[in-house]
């Protein structure tokens, strides 16, 4: 039989070794229980190789293997990669429906329906003024009010108008600074790139650079509110990352390709705010139906009126330009006419009226559809984040216990470590003294 006299010290110091691993790695995870993106770590333990005697060692004749202890195989992240996935859709989501929540509620706002001073009240106040003046077709203080009530009218038209084309505005200077070249897309991209090349070279190395991956994963969380992220696993430790519907991936291993093309299928913020800026988009939608409000209202009012009453065709444009003076009530010059003024008092609840108020109910209706989407999808990411958490999180309570079973272990492999020493110290130095 041919075993080796440190054999069982080389094994109590693997133990020591292999304690003092996961001890450093408990450490390590409380440490970061309240670091954002940090994923706990795991220490993964396996038997050493063992030492095979050659046959006759054993009763039987065979031979026999002895085990060398405990070696480290690896440190892991308890990472829950489908978590992950869902968690990074919803954000995609949240993003998207969050953003044009807010822009809809400032429309909303704008539109501040409804209200005595709001258009709908506005355009009830100018068809009860046409009346007034059907009553009272000679009447100059009647006709003063109605001139009153149209230039209020559209002022209010134009102040909307306005206020949408600045929604749209901020939309559209919030997408540049997003996007821009010190914007947190090219920044996450850049950064992404020089983890995939320390994660590549570490990896090449035999090591595992858990860190390096936490940090890489939660700026794909960030990204994620900003577009649709897609990530492919390169199998060295690196990736390609697709961001919303550009053609070319964003991150390719260490090659980063930005500015790129993005239209509102990107999702997220920057998908909602593609279209809120944009002329054909959901703000752009509504200003053409106020646009459309407003030239059926200069087209209605003008066509029964010798001189044109309203002037422009467009919200932006909507003017006032007739006068007391030129107000004309009736189509004749005789006394008392009114035929004029019943026409266009009769216009209540006509197509100006019906168009703004399908504008108004736009308005409501995609307010309340972003802010419904976007609480789903922050009670769902919340519920992704939860489960990532069960997995991946860090458990003070779990640590501590596992400090106090790693530190038993130390204590054991301790002890055997210093038994063998005492032995091998017998072996050397007092073997064959008298008196032993």
């Amino acid at each position: 039989m041919s075993i080796a006299s440190f054999s069982g010290l080389q094994t109590s110091l693997r133990a020591l070794m292999a304690q003092q691993a996961a001890l450093d790695t408990t450490a390590h995870n409380i440490a970061n229980v309240n670091t954002k993106g940090y994923t706990r770590q795991t220490v993964e333990l396996g038997a050493s190789l063992p030492y095979s005697l050659s046959a006759g060692v054993t009763q039987s004749g065979a031979g026999a293997q002895i085990g060398q202890g405990v070696d480290v195989l690896a440190f892991s992240r308890a990472r829950d990669v489908f978590g992950d996935l869902q968690y990074r859709a919803q954000q995609m989501l949240g993003g998207q429906a969050s953003t044009q929540a807010q822009a809809l509620d400032q429309a909303q706002d704008l539109a501040g329906e409804p209200s005595d001073t709001s258009i709908n009240a506005l355009l009830s106040n100018l068809h009860a003024a046409w009346q007034d003046v059907a009553d009272q077709p000679q009447s100059t203080a009647a006709k003063a009010a109605l001139i009153g009530h149209a230039t209020s009218l559209a002022a209010a038209i134009n102040q909307l108008d306005a206020g949408l084309a600045q929604i749209q505005s901020t939309a559209g200077a919030q997408y540049t600074a997003l996007t821009g070249s010190q914007g947190p897309v090219q920044t996450a991209a850049t950064e992404i790139a020089t983890l995939n090349r320390s994660i590549t070279d570490a990896v090449a190395r035999g090591q595992q650079p858990n860190d390096l991956l936490d940090r890489r994963d939660l700026l794909l969380d960030q990204l994620s509110a900003l577009g649709q992220v897609s990530v492919t696993d390169l199998g060295n430790g690196s990736i390609r990352l697709a961001f919303g519907d550009a053609a070319t991936p964003l991150v390719d291993d260490t090659t980063v390709t930005w500015p790129q093309t993005l239209t509102t299928a990107t999702g997220g913020k920057l998908g909602a705010l593609l279209d809120l800026g944009s002329a054909g988009g959901t703000i752009g939608a509504y200003r053409a139906d106020l646009d459309a409000m407003a030239a059926g209202l200069t087209a209605a009012t003008n066509a029964l009126q010798p001189t044109a009453f309203f002037s422009g065709t467009t919200a932006a444009t909507l003017g006032v330009v007739a006068t007391a003076t030129t107000v004309t009530p009736g189509s004749t010059a005789t006394a008392g006419a009114n035929d004029l003024a019943l026409q266009l008092a009769a216009l209540r609840g006509g197509a100006a009226d019906t168009t703004y108020a399908g504008l108004v109910r736009d308005m409501g209706a995609g307010a309340a559809d972003a802010q419904r989407r976007a609480d789903t999808s922050a009670t769902l990411a919340a519920s992704a984040e939860e489960r990532r958490q069960s997995v991946g999180g860090v458990a003070l309570d779990e640590e501590l216990t596992d400090m106090l079973r790693f530190q038993r272990g130390y204590q054991a492999a301790s002890r055997a470590l210093s038994t063998m020493d005492e032995m091998l110290d017998v072996l050397i130095n007092r073997t064959g003294r008298v008196g032993l």
